[in-house]
């Protein structure tokens, strides 16, 4: 997708990323060794009261699947950064997650000829239709007429 195929109040569903154990505690021993991410015992007697993906490791699973959708024809140019980030709810092993998206603000760049700016708001879900994690994301997009 390109920059004039976005529009304020556009709505996207997209993604099945399915959490392992694994996964978790690989993510977790590299990145966020905290016990609740790492020893399923310890993790029981913490606050999510059981085994539970780092919030920096759902932010890498929504990542995947976002990148995943835009497929390989398109017009990302980056990110100048996020904003309202939110972790809701912990997000287990089984779990399988999925994105919805609503295109908030388009518009063109002033300083950057042939590009956009899009601001979207996502909201990860778990397959109980539970929002786990949000995040508000500012995106360059190249325009497909210059």
């Amino acid at each position: 997708m390109y920059f004039e195929d976005y529009q304020p109040g556009q709505t996207s569903e997209f993604g099945a990323y399915q959490v392992t154990e694994t996964e978790i505690k690989d993510f977790a021993s590299k990145y966020d060794p905290q016990f609740f991410h790492l020893d399923n015992e310890a993790a029981k007697k913490s606050l999510f009261g059981g085994l539970c993906a780092s919030g920096w490791h759902t932010g890498a699973m929504f990542m995947r699947m976002l990148v995943d959708n835009l497929g390989e024809e398109h017009g990302s140019l980056g990110s100048p950064g996020i904003d309202n980030l939110k972790w809701l709810k912990p997000v287990y092993p089984g779990y399988i997650l999925s994105v919805r998206a609503c295109v908030k603000q388009c518009r063109l760049s002033e300083s950057k000829p042939g590009v956009g700016l899009i601001c979207v708001s996502y909201e990860i879900v778990n397959q109980h239709d539970i929002t786990v994690m949000t995040v508000e994301s500012n995106a360059f997009v190249k325009c497909r007429k210059n």
